[in-house]
């Protein structure tokens, strides 16, 4: 899954960015207003983790102007104003959730987990399909009750691709959740992912929709 943070502190945003990524998620982080409309205008995030005083733009005004293009993104606003009138503010404005600095790492990521499985529609942490069960908190996957061992892309691709049971992911929307800015992507990094889970799980899990991208079926009674 691919976050966005957004903090001008630059020790707290290194912070959180590479918390992020050490709990799996590929995250970029930009340090104010104009960057942060800049990057939600050219890419697709699974969460956003706003801060509300920002150089530039504020984040509400961030945050306003997003929920005004009609993008339904989750976004945490991560903040030290603690006063009940900047919690309803922020709410108010299209927040979907709100934690006060100083924090834990492990409580932003739990938040960060729930948002991300609501928006895919999700009511249950463990997320279940023919025959696998992926626990994102975990950090665990079984198949047929039995553990399987994933490579940390190999699993944040499983997570997509469960988190959208149903639904058939492009190669772009693949890349956009595994890839934080600047990594580099081969030519055939998703094919070769694709080819480990089904080897790794069932050749007959992920479906090719050629032309079109990759899905995991829905089990029957979902």
């Amino acid at each position: 899954m691919r976050l966005l943070v957004v903090e001008d502190d630059a020790l707290l945003g290194d912070a959180v960015q590479n918390g992020l990524r050490q709990a799996g998620y590929a995250a970029d982080w930009v340090r104010d207003g104009a960057a942060a409309e800049a990057a939600l205008a050219a890419g697709a995030y699974a969460a956003v983790v706003l801060d509300l005083g920002l150089p530039r733009r504020s984040g509400l005004e961030v945050l306003r102007g997003l929920r005004g293009r009609g993008d339904t993104t989750p976004v945490l606003i991560l903040t030290a104003r603690d006063a009940i009138e900047d919690r309803i503010a922020g709410l108010d404005a299209g927040a979907d959730d709100y934690l006060v600095k100083p924090f834990d790492m492990g409580e932003l990521a739990a938040r960060l987990r729930a948002l991300i499985r609501r928006a895919g529609g999700q009511p249950v942490p463990v997320l279940k399909a023919q025959g696998v069960e992926l626990d994102p908190a975990a950090h665990r996957v079984s198949f047929q009750g039995q553990p399987v061992e994933l490579s940390a892309r190999e699993f944040a691709l499983l997570h997509a691709l469960l988190l959208h049971a149903g639904r058939v992911l492009t190669r772009p929307q693949i890349e956009e959740a595994l890839y934080a800015w600047g990594e580099e992507i081969e030519s055939n990094a998703v094919e070769v992912y694709i080819h480990h889970l089904r080897r790794k799980l069932d050749a007959r899990l992920i479906q090719t929709v050629r032309g079109v991208g990759y899905l995991i079926a829905k089990d029957a009674h979902g």
